[in-house]
């Protein structure tokens, strides 16, 4: 592990996509945590009216475009970026677009069949207006107080030359371990999903906000100690491509989600027309992506605070030992 200490903080390939999705992730983790904590737990929503929930997570989204803009321009800087109105653009843009387009294609199915639960057209216009007028703006904001801030200095300087990366056991190859790690995280929440999905597909009242966010700040800590595990595991075996594997390692947990999901497709709802198949696969999909990102984000920042803080006591015993060792040779 201290062998590859000059290119562990070596910047990883598409840096600005993974500062755009690192930066979404921590827009859905706040705004699910405030949900909860504030409003949901302390009875602020009614669980009969899932309308309410629903709306206050999308306005939560919306408000908390800065946090967002912020963790993208911060870490885009650190890669080495120049250009924080591209990193506020394609973090205002990106993701968010793709759980719109979703949308969009389901509803356009609903509208097709003449369906009452289709979304209106008013609907959309708000929230196009929303996401324009109000989350863009606050990411760009976000994005600029992050980019005027100090660069976060790396506690060891990356070598000039990439080292070469020693052929891995079967236990750190990246496919085998990404999809392993998932399987922890997804039992925290596994009880929970089942009355969920209920509330959502069966239309019964949810009741368990206070524990949904015990059940919540649990993933979080899953998240966390399953991706530093596997990331020391992998700084062992002289593997310093951890950053992406570090956000894919518990962005994983959503693919598990997005399996049980067919399960419970299978057992549980009694459908069997073409359209509404479509349909509920289709807001898994987006689900699916939104834990994706969520995660990911979760997992990352832990591995992000655990490397740095090993490899920042790793500097200072070096600083140390070369001082022991001047003061020895000066006094010989």
């Amino acid at each position: 592990m201290f062998k590859i200490d000059g290119d562990v903080f070596r910047p990883p390939q598409k840096d600005i996509l993974f500062s755009t999705l690192v930066g979404n992730g921590v827009q859905i983790a706040m705004t699910f945590l405030i949900t909860l904590g504030i409003f949901a737990a302390l009875d602020f929503l009614s669980p009969e009216k899932p309308g309410a929930l629903l709306t206050c997570l999308i306005l939560c989204y919306v408000l908390l475009g800065i946090p967002a803009g912020y963790t993208s321009a911060r870490l885009y800087k650190m890669f080495g970026g120049t250009n924080w109105q591209k990193i506020a653009l394609t973090t205002a843009i990106t993701c968010p677009s793709l759980i719109f387009v979703i949308l969009f294609v389901l509803n356009l199915v609903l509208w097709e069949n003449v369906s009452s639960t289709a979304i209106p057209c008013t609907t959309f216009v708000a929230l196009l207006a929303l996401w324009f007028c109000i989350s863009t703006p606050l990411v760009f904001i976000g994005a600029y107080l992050g980019f005027k801030r100090p660069v976060y200095k790396n506690p060891i300087p990356i070598n000039q030359i990439p080292r070469e990366i020693p052929k891995q056991p079967l236990y750190t190859k990246p496919l085998l371990s990404i999809l392993v790690s998932g399987i922890l995280p997804f039992g925290c929440i596994f009880i929970q999903l089942f009355f969920i999905l209920n509330s959502i597909w069966a239309h019964q009242y949810y009741h368990y906000f206070g524990f949904l966010l015990i059940v919540y700040i649990i993933l979080i800590i899953t998240c966390s100690e399953t991706t530093i595990l596997l990331c020391y595991f992998h700084l062992c075996t002289e593997d310093y491509n951890w950053w992406w594997r570090s956000f894919l390692t518990s962005g994983s947990t959503a693919v598990y989600f997005f399996l049980y999901s067919g399960y419970y497709f299978a057992t549980k709802l009694k459908i069997s027309d073409g359209v509404s198949t479509f349909l509920y696969f289709g807001y898994t999909l987006m689900l699916t992506f939104i834990l994706f990102l969520f995660t990911g984000a979760i997992g990352f920042l832990a591995c992000f605070w655990f490397v740095r803080k090993i490899y920042s006591v790793i500097k200072w015993d070096y600083v140390k030992q070369v001082a022991i060792n001047d003061i020895s040779n000066y006094f010989k």
